[in-house]
């Protein structure tokens, strides 16, 4: 069995634990990025040139599918267990980059993606859910604001999330 150079052994021939763990990150905090990106970049566009009563329909029709959608518990919860399993294989090297980074990145999937997602969006997407859209409550354009800053923050967090696991790789893997 071959071993890298803190006598962990290699998976296969080529590829260590701590690699393949960091490799999942990377894997499922880009599914997660992109989601994001299209969201942010592609659909609120879309929806800030919708009147208050087409946001509230379109969210209406959006939000159910999106929150029972399989890919996104595969996707946040596949960061947040990768990254552990990132921080777990890399412990006996706590002071080198790649575990410094990812413990970053595991502490930003879950402030983000986890309890931004749940604690903050998830009670706002119920806010939005119980509005009448041919009669909307006074003070509705605040709450659609509070949808697009918590999407840009959520997607901020996810994009650093992505790359100091993607550097936590490069840099694990350049070391080899």
């Amino acid at each position: 069995m071959d071993y890298d150079r803190h006598g962990h052994p290699h998976l296969g021939s080529v590829v260590t634990v701590e690699e393949w763990a960091l490799v999942c990150t990377v894997v499922f905090t880009g599914l997660w990025s992109g989601l994001l990106l299209m969201l942010t970049t592609v659909l609120h566009p879309m929806m800030q040139r919708m009147d208050g009563a087409g946001f509230a329909r379109f969210l209406a029709a959006f939000l159910p599918v999106a929150r029972k959608a399989a890919s996104n518990y595969i996707a946040v919860i596949g960061m947040v267990v990768a990254s552990l399993a990132a921080v777990v294989t890399l412990a006996d090297t706590p002071g080198e980059a790649p575990f410094v980074l990812a413990a970053i990145g595991f502490l930003l999937c879950l402030g983000g993606p986890l309890l931004i997602s749940s604690r903050l969006a998830e009670p706002n997407y119920d806010v939005i859910l119980g509005w009448d859209p041919d009669a909307l409550p006074a003070g509705w354009q605040a709450v659609q604001q509070r949808y697009y800053a918590l999407n840009w923050i959520r997607a901020a967090v996810t994009w650093v999330a992505f790359g100091v696991f993607l550097a936590a790789l490069v840099i694990l893997v350049g070391g080899e």
